[in-house]
């Protein structure tokens, strides 16, 4: 059987620890592979070689740095279908699906091809009589990405691209459900000319997290998963002394006001909502239904939704493949047992082999229940009917994730409203999925961030460096002793 290793200081390795995890194929049901599970040993020697290779690829010129990351856009453009099938096959996501993924990826390896001028610092001439003052941007060191699995190409992308093009090195942990993709932007971030040491990958599980998180060489971690996990993330390493920004669930609200086009709305819904079966963080859950329009949205969405083909990746005309894992799809499954108002119910597919759930819909959402407090992660789709705008505002306002929200309208002055009014970190307007591009960042308020920088963009390159200040002086009768030097205590005036 296939085996999953790690990957530390430019090579392929088994490591020191002996556990292994099983990786399914989610289409069959079937084990495919195993992965490492790192120890503390695997996980202290990636960080040990990004910690020796810091100083030469720190002092590698910008514009080197940036041709290197030229060169691994180019090749994961030509490797593209690639890892595409490496996604397919261990998380089950369709091809096109995870073409997608990898489309945005890339985005974020073009943002960083531009970090000649995304760490420009200031400058002030003459700030005070002979004195110069300006700013420079400085890397971190060894800095660690901890990365799910609904997301196992992009979602690394949206870290490392940032930190090594701003001359950090990075150790990646990305999940154990689907490790291969890691392994395979790892050569190719080799062969763009990322020296060894600088890029590690350690596989495995809490163990190998809990060593990046109390390793006094890693000065920072980005994590996105669970809130749960995410705040444990937090908590434990800015307790350590590091940086941490920290990306943990949602519950993505649709409004849709009566004025809306209602079959742009119900597009729109069924394409967010069950969209990678809805593993995605970013997924529309919840369709809030203003006024008199849920009967008609929800007929809308049930026809649509009776017409979608699920099978595996295999499948060229599949439109939405399996769950990651059978536990996750009983999980999923469970919440349409506890619901009286399934309007279509996807559990008929339960049967089939793999981890197949079909899409599910259920009217008449109550908000006081499991099914619409709790990030569910799988393609279930809730409608929640409200009167009046306002309503609608205050349930997503008083919902304890703050990610994404989108608002189906023909009003701009509704839509401007809503995206003033909105405590949310991520806004579509007639745009269900409201994933910003590479030159904008990326994250969400309330309980789905710990931390206070938002993650790829241009708060990513301020996440993975620190600004240092230089004020100078240089006097004209310098190497000798200034001869207007004197002593004085007092606080030193700008003037």
């Amino acid at each position: 059987m296939r085996e999953i290793a790690h990957w530390i200081n430019g090579a392929s390795t088994a490591g020191t620890g002996s556990g292994r995890l099983p990786v399914w194929d989610p289409a069959t049901g079937e084990q495919q592979a195993t992965v490492a599970v790192a120890d503390t040993e695997d996980v202290r020697a990636a960080v040990a070689a990004a910690r020796e290779a810091f100083p030469r690829w720190r002092a590698t010129s910008l514009s080197r740095r940036a041709e290197v990351m030229f060169r691994f856009r180019e090749l994961v453009d030509a490797n593209r279908k690639e890892i595409a099938g490496l996604i397919s096959a261990e998380h089950g996501k369709t091809v096109p699906d995870a073409l997608g993924e990898v489309a945005r990826g890339l985005e974020n390896a073009e943002f960083a091809c531009g970090a000649p001028h995304l760490l420009k610092g200031g400058y002030s001439e003459q700030a005070s009589t002979g004195v110069d003052v300006y700013s420079i941007r400085q890397p971190l060191g060894v800095v660690a990405g901890i990365t799910p699995f609904n997301f196992p190409a992009m979602v690394p992308m949206w870290m490392f691209c940032n930190a090594l093009v701003c001359g950090n090195t990075f150790v990646l942990k990305p999940s154990e459900k689907d490790p291969s993709p890691s392994l395979l932007l790892a050569d190719l971030l080799r062969q763009a000319g990322v020296p060894d040491g600088a890029f590690n990958v350690v596989q495995g599980d809490r163990t190998a997290v809990d060593a990046l998180l109390a390793d006094p060489d890693v000065q920072a971690v980005s994590f996105v998963g669970s809130t749960p996990v995410a705040r444990y993330v937090y908590q434990t390493g800015t307790k350590a002394g590091k940086r941490v920004q920290a990306l943990g669930g949602a519950k993505n609200h649709m409004v849709v006001l009566p004025d809306a086009d209602l079959d742009a709305a119900a597009d729109a819904a069924v394409s967010a909502g069950y969209g990678s079966a809805g593993e995605r963080c970013m997924a529309v859950s919840v369709v809030v239904a203003v006024g008199g329009v849920g009967d008609a949205l929800v007929d809308a969405i049930a026809q649509r939704v009776s017409k979608l083909r699920v099978g595996p990746a295999s499948d060229p005309d599949a439109e939405m493949g399996p769950l990651i894992t059978r536990e996750h799809r009983d999980r999923v499954a469970g919440y349409l047992a506890q619901s009286s108002h399934v309007v279509v119910d996807g559990r008929d597919l339960v049967d089939r082999p793999g981890f197949f759930l079909g899409p599910s819909l259920v009217d008449h959402v109550d908000p006081g229940s499991p099914l619409y407090r709790d990030e569910i992660f799988g393609p279930v789709l809730s409608v929640v009917r409200v009167d009046t705008y306002e309503q609608a505002v205050s349930l997503v306002n008083s919902n304890p994730y703050g990610n994404g929200v989108a608002i189906f309208t023909r009003s701009g002055a509704a839509a401007r409203r809503f995206q003033y009014e909105v405590v949310c970190g991520m806004v579509g307007v007639n745009v269900p999925i409201p994933v910003p591009v590479a030159y904008y960042s990326f994250g969400g308020w309330k309980g789905s961030l710990f931390g206070d920088l938002h993650m790829y963009g241009p708060e990513g390159i301020q996440f993975y460096t620190r600004t240092k200040v230089v004020t100078s002086r240089w006097p004209a009768d310098l190497p000798q002793a200034p001869a207007s030097a004197s002593v004085d205590l007092g606080f030193p005036g700008m003037r």
